[in-house]
């Protein structure tokens, strides 16, 4: 199936989840429901613990919603699918295969299995879109983490998904290689053009990267907000030192630090003497 340029591409349609406990029922995500459209870069941001990730998980195909609809083009969620590349903060490679081996794993399976000549040239393709080339025959415990990041995103892509999931992506990275990788992350997905579903607990990051940042209420997870983003792309680091930019990334602070200080004893944000 496909969509035309600005088409539906997944929603969240009254969606809920819960389980039973010894305590009683908990639940999780409550009435949810928002859309992604093809090409567009959602970031969705929330306290820790809130159920950003497992909204991702049920696009994904992980986990089922208790109550309400996931959509993916139209149809029901009912489990993993090769039009949908999920990145984990674990870097998600494996160890035991070269970089050049890991980019062609998803390539091998039957689900995308394409001949060897075309294999070799989605790595290639993707070893320079990255600058992994020189480390092809390399293992990823040769890798830093910014590098092993990149190989993850290579990855992902050389299936060819048609949406990406990235469930906070750089977050174990050090602050200068996590905005090199927000840079590189907005060059490829310029050259790529995917709709993107990002689940950050940065602020900066929501707000540079994506198109619309979708705020989520301390648990259960309900929609508190969703903050359109005004600057077009292509996007620089020139955008961070506006004034328009320090608003906005203001204001979406201010809504989730509102959730956090819902969950969190009031004098844990009384400064020490």
């Amino acid at each position: 199936m496909t969509s035309s340029p600005g088409a539906r591409r997944a929603r969240f349609d009254h969606v809920s989840l819960g389980f039973d406990t010894p305590g009683g029922r908990l639940t999780v995500i409550d009435d949810v429901s928002y859309d992604i459209d093809e090409g567009e870069f959602v970031a969705v941001i929330g306290p820790s613990g809130c159920g950003k990730t497992t909204m991702l998980n049920m696009l994904a195909g992980f986990q089922a919603p208790t109550s309400g609809r996931v959509l993916f083009d139209g149809v029901p969620v009912s489990g993993p699918g090769p039009e949908r590349g999920v990145i984990f903060q674990e870097y998600g490679v494996f160890p035991w295969l070269t970089v050049r081996d890991n980019i062609a794993f998803g390539l091998r399976l039957k689900a995308n299995r394409v001949p060897a000549a075309e294999r070799d040239e989605i790595c290639s393709h993707y070893l320079a879109l990255m600058g992994l080339s020189e480390f092809a025959d390399a293992y990823p415990k040769h890798l830093s983490g910014g590098m092993r990041q990149r190989l993850a995103i290579a990855r992902a892509y050389a299936v060819r998904p048609r949406f990406l999931l990235m469930d906070e992506p750089f977050g174990a990275l050090d602050a200068q290689t996590r905005i090199h990788m927000q840079n590189l992350l907005l060059h490829v997905l310029a050259a790529e053009r995917k709709s993107v579903m990002l689940i950050t607990h940065s602020v900066e990051e929501a707000v540079f990267l994506a198109s619309r940042v979708v705020v989520v209420t301390a648990r259960p997870a309900r929609v508190k907000d969703i903050v359109e983003v005004p600057f077009g792309y292509p996007r620089t680091e020139q955008l961070r030192e506006r004034r328009e930019f320090a608003e906005l990334r203001a204001h979406v602070g201010r809504l989730v630090m509102d959730e956090y200080k819902a969950t969190t004893p009031a004098q844990s944000f009384v400064p020490a003497d």
